[in-house]
C-alpha cells in the first residue's frame, strides 16, 4: 500500500485520504465512581492493558489521558515480532502486515577512506530475523497501533473507550484494606475538561496502573526511584518526506561519517515517508550549541551534511523531536517495595515507559510496554475473575523487570556503538558499522522480542527435568509456533494462533509414535485422566455449565506417521460445546511431513511430550505423557478452586 504521496495525513489507512483529514470530535464520558482496575494514560501500555480487560464485561476498567484525544502521529515506529505475534492474539496481526514497511535488509554506510566528504556503502545484508518467527519486524506508525487497540476495546464485549482529557491529580492509599480483595484500597483524584471547563472527580479502585510515561505521577506516588544513568549524546529525530537520489532510502540504514556524526534511516510505511535519527553531538561541539537551542532548521542542515555527496531536500515534516538519552529503570514495578512489608499482593503497578526509559534506537520503546502489559493483563484478569491465587501479581514485578534490566544494558551498548563521538568523551573507541552489524546480529533475538525466558517461579518451571522431549520449546519463553495440518478440514496454518488472548491456559499434547488408540496406550490413559479424573485441571477448575475448554483448553498434535482419522477420534477430542451441545472439530492436528514441527521443534518422536502454555504464550511446563499427577499438582499451585 502507497499514502502520503501528496503529504502525511494521519488516521485509519483503511480510509480515504481526504475521509482521514476529517478531525474527529471526542465524546465526554462520565468518569465512574468505582472501577476494578484505574489504568493512566492512553499510551501503548495502557492500551494493551486495557484491550486485554475489555474482554471480561464482568470486570470494570477506566482508562484515563490527559491528551484531548488519540495520537495521531510520531513517537515509537518499530513493529518486533514478538508485538506482531501478540498482536495477532488481538486478531489485528492482518491489518499490521498489509499497512506496515517490513525491514528485510539493513545498509551500513561510512565515510570513504578516499574521501572523507563522502559516504559509501560497506555492506548490505538481510535481517536477521528470519527464523525467528512466523512475521517478520516491520515500521509502522505507533498511531495506527493505537487505533487497532482501541478498535478492539470498542467492539468488545464491554464496549470500553478511554476517557480523554482527564488528569491525574492524586492518589491516596488505605494499606489497612490492602490484603482484602474485596475492597477498594485506592482513591484517585482527576480533573476532567469540558466545555472549557475543569471537574474534579474522585474515583475508588482495586487496582491502579501507571502507564503514563517517563514522568510518570503514579511511580512518583508510589515514591519509587528510576536508577540508571543520562548521558551528553543527543539525538534529533524527525518523520520526513525527501527528495533524494540517496539510493538506500527505503532500506534501514546505519550511516557513520568521521566529521558529521551518524543517522539511523528507518523507511516507513506507504512508499514515500522516512523517519531519521541525527546524531547532533558534532553540531553541539563545533558551534556550542545547547538541546534547549536546537531547532530544525540546524538538525536538516546537520542530515545534509552526512548524506553529503548525495541530494537531500526536505519536502515536509509532519513531526520531530529532540531527546537526551537517557538508560533508567524503576527500582519495582509494583507497590509492594519493601519486601518485608505484610502486604501480599499489589495493588499499584507501573508498565511502559513508567518503568524504564532508553533511547529509541533499538526501537524497543513501543515494543516493550506491549510485553509489559500483556504480561500483566492476564494476571490481573485472572485474580479479578477469581480464577488464580492472588499471590500471580508478585510475578509481573519479577519477570518484567529482569527484562526491563537487560533492555538497559542493550541500550547502552547500542548506543555507544551508533554514536561518532560518545558523546563529549573522545578517550572511548570509536565503532564502526561493521562493529554495528556483528552487535546486531548477537543481539537479534532480544531485539525481536523472541528470545526472552522468564525466570523459575510457580507459574514456570524453569527447571523441568522433561524439558529434553521438546527441546526446540523452551520453558519460559514464548510458543515458537510453527505450521500444522488441522485433521477435520486439512487446512494449513500456525499452531501458536491458537493462543488467543482470551486468559485461557494450554495443554498441547505432541503424541509419541505408537498407535495412539490402542487400548491402555499413553494417550488413551492421558486423555481418560484429563476428562474423567476428579484430580484433573480441568475437572477442578472449569466452573458448572462451562465448556470443557473455558479454562483450560486441550490440543492434540499427532505425528504425519500415525494413521488417524475423525472417525478413529474419541469425545475427549472433539468435546461437545456450546447451547447446541456442538462437536468441536479444530482441536486435532497432525504434523505436515514436508514441515515437520516434531524435527523443527526437536520434539522427541518416541515419547512425545505436554506443553503448558500460560495465557500470555509463554511456555510454563513440559511434562512426559504419563505425568498426570504433576499436570494437576502444577494448576493446584495456581489456580482457586471453583466459587
Amino acid at each position: 500500500m502507497q499514502y502520503h504521496l501528496n503529504g502525511f495525513v494521519p488516521g485509519n489507512l483503511q480510509l480515504s485520504e481526504s475521509v482521514r483529514s476529517k478531525p474527529t470530535r471526542q465524546k465526554y464520558k462520565q468518569i465512574p465512581d468505582k472501577t476494578d482496575v484505574l489504568i493512566i494514560g492512553c499510551g501503548p501500555a495502557g492500551l494493551t492493558l486495557a484491550r486485554q480487560l475489555s474482554v471480561f464485561p464482568e470486570i470494570k476498567t477506566c482508562i484515563i489521558e490527559s491528551n484531548p484525544g488519540p495520537l495521531l502521529f510520531g513517537r515509537a515506529d518499530g513493529v518486533s515480532c514478538r508485538t506482531i505475534e501478540i498482536m495477532e492474539a488481538y486478531n489485528s496481526s492482518e491489518l499490521i502486515l498489509k499497512e506496515s514497511y517490513w525491514l528485510n535488509q539493513i545498509s551500513y554506510w561510512d565515510s570513504d577512506s578516499k574521501n572523507q566528504n563522502k559516504i559509501v556503502c560497506t555492506r548490505k545484508v538481510n535481517d536477521p530475523r528470519i527464523g525467528l518467527s512466523e512475521f517478520p519486524h516491520v515500521v509502522l506508525n505507533q498511531a495506527r497501533i493505537h487505533d487497532l487497540l482501541l478498535d478492539g476495546m470498542k467492539n468488545s464485549s464491554s464496549q470500553l473507550e478511554p476517557n480523554y482529557n482527564c488528569e491525574l491529580v492524586d492518589i491516596k492509599f488505605n494499606k489497612k484494606i490492602f490484603n482484602d480483595p474485596s475492597k477498594f484500597p485506592i482513591t484517585a483524584t482527576v480533573l476532567q475538561k469540558k466545555n472549557k471547563k475543569s471537574y474534579r472527580k474522585k474515583i475508588s479502585a482495586r487496582y491502579i496502573v501507571g502507564c503514563d510515561g517517563a514522568k510518570s505521577r503514579v511511580r512518583k506516588k508510589l515514591n519509587i526511584p528510576l536508577k540508571g544513568d543520562s548521558s551528553d549524546s543527543r539525538w534529533g529525530v524527525m518523520d520526513a518526506l525527501v527528495q533524494t537520489n540517496f539510493p538506500d532510502i527505503r532500506i534501514k540504514c546505519f550511516i557513520k561519517t568521521k566529521n558529521h556524526g551518524s543517522i539511523l534511516v528507518i523507511p516507513r510505511e506507504g512508499g514515500y515517508l522516512v523517519r531519521l535519527y541525527i546524531e547532533l553531538d558534532e553540531l553541539e561541539n563545533k558551534k556550542g550549541i545547547s538541546k534547549e537551542n536546537i531547532n530544525l532548521d540546524q538538525i536538516i542542515e546537520t542530515a545534509k551534511k552526512i548524506f553529503e555527496p548525495y541530494d537531500f531536500h526536505i519536502k515536509e515534516i509532519p513531526w520531530w523531536s529532540v531527546y537526551e538519552i537517557g538508560q533508567r529503570v524503576a527500582s519495582s514495578f509494583d507497590n509492594n517495595i519493601d519486601k518485608n512489608s505484610k502486604i501480599e499482593f499489589p495493588r499499584a503497578f507501573i508498565a511502559g515507559d513508567a518503568c524504564h526509559t532508553h533511547s529509541p534506537k533499538a526501537g524497543q520503546g513501543m515494543n516493550v510496554s506491549i510485553h509489559d502489559a500483556f504480561n500483566l493483563g492476564w494476571k490481573l484478569s485472572s485474580v479479578l475473575l477469581k480464577r488464580t491465587n492472588h499471590s500471580i501479581l508478585n510475578t509481573y514485578n519479577m519477570e518484567r523487570r529482569a527484562v526491563a534490566k537487560n533492555l538497559i544494558k542493550l541500550d547502552k551498548d547500542f548506543a555507544k556503538l551508533v554514536a561518532g563521538n560518545e558523546g563529549k568523551n573522545n578517550n572511548l573507541k570509536k565503532y564502526s558499522s561493521k562493529d554495528i552489524k556483528h552487535y546486531f546480529e548477537e543481539q537479534t533475538g532480544f531485539i525481536a522480542g523472541t528470545s526472552i525466558q522468564y525466570d523459575r517461579s510457580f507459574i514456570t518451571k524453569s527447571n523441568s527435568k522433561y524439558q529434553n522431549l521438546a527441546k526446540g520449546f523452551k520453558i519460559g519463553q514464548r510458543f515458537h509456533s510453527y505450521k500444522v495440518k488441522r485433521l477435520a478440514d486439512g487446512r494449513i496454518l500456525h499452531l501458536g494462533h491458537i493462543n488467543k488472548a482470551d486468559m485461557r491456559w494450554r495443554l498441547f499434547i505432541f503424541c509419541n509414535n505408537s498407535n495412539p488408540f490402542k487400548k491402555q496406550s499413553k494417550l488413551q490413559k492421558l486423555m481418560e485422566f484429563i476428562y474423567k479424573s476428579r484430580t484433573s485441571p480441568i475437572i477442578k477448575y472449569t466452573p458448572k455449565n462451562y465448556d470443557f475448554d473455558s479454562i483450560i483448553d486441550v490440543v492434540t498434535v499427532f505425528q504425519h506417521k500415525n494413521e488417524v482419522s475423525i472417525e478413529q477420534m474419541d469425545d475427549y477430542f472433539k468435546p461437545k460445546k456450546g447451547k447446541y451441545k456442538l462437536r468441536d472439530y479444530e482441536k486435532v492436528f497432525t504434523s505436515i511431513p514436508e514441515k515437520d514441527i516434531f524435527k523443527s521443534r526437536m520434539i522427541n518422536r518416541r515419547e512425545g511430550c505436554i506443553l503448558i502454555v500460560r495465557p500470555d504464550q509463554h511456555i510454563a511446563n513440559i511434562l512426559s505423557l504419563d505425568c498426570h499427577r504433576s499436570l494437576a499438582l502444577f494448576f493446584e499451585k495456581i489456580m482457586l478452586p471453583i466459587h
